[in-house]
């Protein structure tokens, strides 16, 4: 899959530093609108990200762009239903770089399907998803009351 982007992406295993950046990037108020996600607080965060690296089951890596982090990229979830997800930080955005990690999650990744769900509003991750071969495969609408594009990768 050719993905446009002057940039060199690449993933790695989240190091303890990234958490900062991490918890920086989900705090952007852009960010957390497109993603329909409220930010959360720090001891909030640290306990989420304590959860997600003690999941042996979970594949978390951190995205780097031109050697700088970038956001990161996962796959987590029961075996049946397993999902995939991304966060970018917004000066990254526009750039390729959400649509050349998540190729390069999937090409770590032998299982299918992968499943994703995105907030209807969110257009770029959309497209991203898209690009990277996802379907969609139905829509619900999540208990905030935003509506959902559930999406699926095939065998």
């Amino acid at each position: 899959m050719p993905v446009v982007t002057d940039l060199r992406v690449e993933l790695r295993a989240v190091a303890p530093a990234d958490l900062e950046i991490f918890f920086i990037q989900q705090q952007d108020p852009s960010a957390c609108e497109m993603a329909a996600f409220p930010p959360r607080s720090r001891p909030a965060f640290d306990v989420h990200w304590a959860r997600v690296l003690a999941d042996p089951s979970a594949i978390t890596r951190t995205v780097l762009a031109d050697g700088v982090v970038a956001g990161n990229a996962a796959c987590f979830g029961p075996q049946d239903q397993r999902e995939v997800a991304y966060w970018i930080g917004r000066e990254f955005w526009g750039q390729g770089v959400a649509t050349a990690a998540l190729g390069a999650l999937l090409a770590e990744l032998s299982e299918r399907p992968l499943h994703a769900i995105v907030a209807q509003h969110n257009a770029a991750s959309l497209r991203v998803l898209e690009k990277c071969g996802f379907s969609r495969r139905g829509e619900q609408l999540a208990e905030d009351g935003i509506l959902e594009i559930e999406l699926e990768l095939e065998r």
